[in-house]
């Protein structure tokens, strides 16, 4: 059996774009591998050190919709990462053997800069956010880790990193993990941008059904669909893009042909796919509210996590002292 370590930044309330691009996947991974799945509050810091009080808000709102979307602690580790100060020591052993220029060359570390220009992210934490990363898959000793194409030159600085600890201690601590590449789900905001809650475009887990209803009316389609009779392109409309997550295969073919020949119009499309957005989501909002209703329930769900998660790393950082002499 594999082990998986996967996380995510809590800075807000998670949206359908969490659920289809990340959470979706988890579903499918818990009953396959080990799991370790936590929420990366100290990630988080990185770009909202200024206002952490974003930080701590989202915390047990994001953990509940994970455990509503059916992320099961008798499957996974639930943990929040702050939880397990493992993470921060190994992170900081790393760094001592890692080069900057390797974290300099990381491709997401100027993109990030340019598109948070607005923040002052000249910080050691946003430069080694990436090796924090190698920290948390490598406490676990993760032998795969779910990403996107995006991602996969962060697991590839993992990998190097862990290959230099292990030839500096002439012991193979360490596990290299790969990547276990995901097929990004492509779930648009109601402007036809990447939805996030930046741009105020996004359908939260946490939206009712009326919301949702609402927000799916306003959304944009084709720009060039003008009149109803106007033939449009499914492959850049958003309301497309949800059809391709919810609606069975003969029901995307049908939509994708009607739309280009004009038989349906974009406010029947709609209609048609909350008819199958809102049996997949409904359910999660029933667990959602109950969840809400058992505040301790959750906590205890995430002190086991941490606990379970605690006795892994402790073991792993002990053996990353013996080798490096640090023992007591």
């Amino acid at each position: 059996m594999s082990t998986i370590v996967s996380g995510m930044r809590p800075t807000g309330k998670l949206h359908l774009g969490h659920y289809f691009g990340v959470i979706d996947n988890w579903l499918k991974l818990q009953s396959q591998h080990q799991c370790y799945f936590f929420a990366a509050d100290w990630h988080s810091l990185t770009t909202e050190y200024a206002d952490p009080g974003i930080v701590r808000a989202s915390v047990k709102s994001i953990l509940i919709d994970w455990l509503a979307a059916g992320i099961d602690p008798k499957k996974a580790v639930i943990f929040v990462q702050s939880h397990v100060p493992e993470h921060a020591e190994l992170h900081l052993l790393l760094s001592m053997i890692t080069p900057i220029s390797w974290l300099e060359r990381v491709p997401s570390f100027k993109d990030l800069q340019q598109e948070l220009s607005h923040k002052e992210l000249s910080t050691y934490g946003f430069l080694g956010y990436p090796l924090l990363q190698t920290a948390d898959v490598a406490l676990y000793k993760a032998t795969h880790v779910p990403v996107g194409q995006d991602q996969v030159a962060h697991i590839e600085l993992s990998r190097e990193v862990v290959r230099r600890f292990n030839f500096l201690y002439k012991k193979e601590v360490l596990a290299e993990p790969q990547p276990m590449l995901t097929r990004a789900s492509k779930i648009l905001g109601s402007d036809g941008r990447k939805m996030s809650k930046s741009y105020d475009n996004s359908i939260y887990l946490s939206d009712s059904a009326a919301d949702t209803e609402k927000k799916i009316k306003g959304y944009f389609t084709d720009p060039a669909r003008k009149l109803r009779k106007d033939p449009g392109n499914p492959d850049i409309c958003p309301i497309y893009h949800f059809h391709q997550q919810v609606s069975p295969k003969n029901v995307q073919s049908q939509v994708a042909a009607d739309c280009r020949s004009a038989a349906i119009g974009c406010v029947d499309c709609k209609k048609l796919m909350l008819s199958h957005l809102n049996p997949v989501i409904e359910p999660l909002r029933e667990r959602r509210s109950g969840l809400e209703k058992n505040v301790k329930m959750v906590d205890d769900i995430i002190n086991e996590g941490a606990v379970k998660a605690r006795t892994v790393a402790q073991k792993t950082l002990q053996e990353v002292k013996d080798v490096m002499g640090f023992s007591v």
